[in-house]
């Protein structure tokens, strides 16, 4: 082996690396990235659920109650509905994860030594969630039936007497059997549809830009929107058709029930992978080469595996990746997915997702097109 020419490849090489910027910055900059993302999103502990409180009682006994199950730090007090509806409501619109229903009476049959039942109503759409909500409200009522009958065994002068205490009544709504496959394969649909229009839309105008045939089309008459719609058509119908097919397989296959509206469903899917389109457009407008595509892909993909709330519970992540979490399309149509599969909501209940993920689509496509349009001119 001749040292000389080795190390002439070898120095060759680095330079060519050295002027490789974008996949050099990447090389060093996305294990910083990956490692922070990982170690903050990748965490399966459950806590802060969002949780309503429907207190038809209004004693200090019912806000007592509420307030030991927000104190372990698993249950978050963000509403208070003024009736059984309007906690449906909430529930369904995936604004709260639990609904603690205390009802009237509470107070006066603690006083009379009677059992005192509360309902417990679960959003068991998300397993994890159901899950460590049943045991948490399980263990609650125990223990807060223990402390009330040391208290009216203290304040009688007598030993501990056995006792009915409270009765956590626990209901999971809309996937009672706590099955994780109707959790995942929706998410999964939603996944794959982003993933599919990203990728295949990334590589459209770098891959016409390294075979020269780009320039060809810019001394056309061809215009820089009508160049863009064109290239863009032929993957949002093969994106629709894929999608068509994911719901076939998941309803007929796994046998996840699609309880809401099979037309918002496609219209509201159509919505998001022409935003989805967008993305993968405008990566294709700023990188160069295949590879760096590839690599901007990869960095568009990852955190919307880890923020959006596919597997992870976002409520469990710091609030500055909770905030990046909300600029993820994919983070609201998950939401409007799970819904209108699992939960049979509507447009009324799933507005503020559709609101939110068309801002951004909007954005992002807005974005996108004006790269595309200068870039050609």
């Amino acid at each position: 082996m001749n040292r000389r020419r080795l190390w002439a490849i070898i120095k060759k090489e680095f330079i060519q690396i050295r002027r490789d910027r974008p996949s050099l910055a990447i090389a060093f900059l996305m294990p910083v990235f990956m490692i922070l993302l990982f170690g903050y999103a990748v965490n399966t502990n459950v806590n802060n659920m969002p949780m309503a409180v429907l207190d038809y009682d209004q004693s200090q006994a019912g806000r007592l109650l509420a307030e030991q199950f927000v104190a372990t730090g698993y249950f978050t007090d963000v509403a208070h509905p003024d009736n059984y509806r309007e906690a449906l409501t909430l529930l369904a619109g995936n604004k709260v994860k639990t609904v603690l229903v205390i009802p009237q009476g509470y107070e006066r049959s603690l006083k009379r030594g009677d059992q005192a039942t509360v309902q417990f109503l679960v959003d068991g759409s998300d397993p994890l969630f159901a899950r460590t909500a049943f045991q948490t409200a399980g263990i609650l009522g125990v223990v807060e039936s223990q402390a009330m009958l040391a208290t009216a065994a203290a304040d009688a002068g007598r030993p501990l007497p056995p006792g009915p205490g409270v009765n956590v009544e626990v209901r999971a709504l809309y996937n009672p059997g706590l099955e994780s496959l109707k959790f995942n394969v929706p998410g999964l649909i939603g996944l794959i549809m982003q993933n599919i229009t990203v990728m295949l839309t990334a590589f459209a105008l770098v891959r016409e830009r390294e075979r020269g045939t780009l320039e060809q089309l810019m001394v056309t008459p061809i215009r820089g929107s009508e160049l863009m719609l064109g290239k863009l058509a032929p993957y949002v119908l093969i994106a629709f058709v894929d999608i068509a097919i994911s719901l076939a397989i998941g309803t007929l296959w796994f046998h996840v029930p699609i309880r809401g509206s099979i037309a918002l469903l496609l219209g509201l899917s159509l919505v998001f992978l022409l935003f989805a389109l967008g993305i993968g457009m405008l990566i294709s407008t700023v990188t160069k080469t295949q590879l760096q595509a590839m690599q901007a892909t990869i960095l568009v993909i990852l955190p919307s595996i880890l923020l959006s709330g596919f597997v992870f519970p976002r409520s469990s992540m710091p609030p500055f990746l909770q905030y990046l979490g909300d600029i993820i399309p994919l983070t609201y149509f998950l939401d409007i997915l799970r819904g209108i599969m699992l939960k049979g909501t509507g447009l009324t209940e799933l507005w503020p997702d559709v609101a939110a993920m068309t801002l951004f689509g909007v954005f992002v496509v807005t974005m996108a097109s004006l790269k595309f349009r200068k870039r050609v001119e």
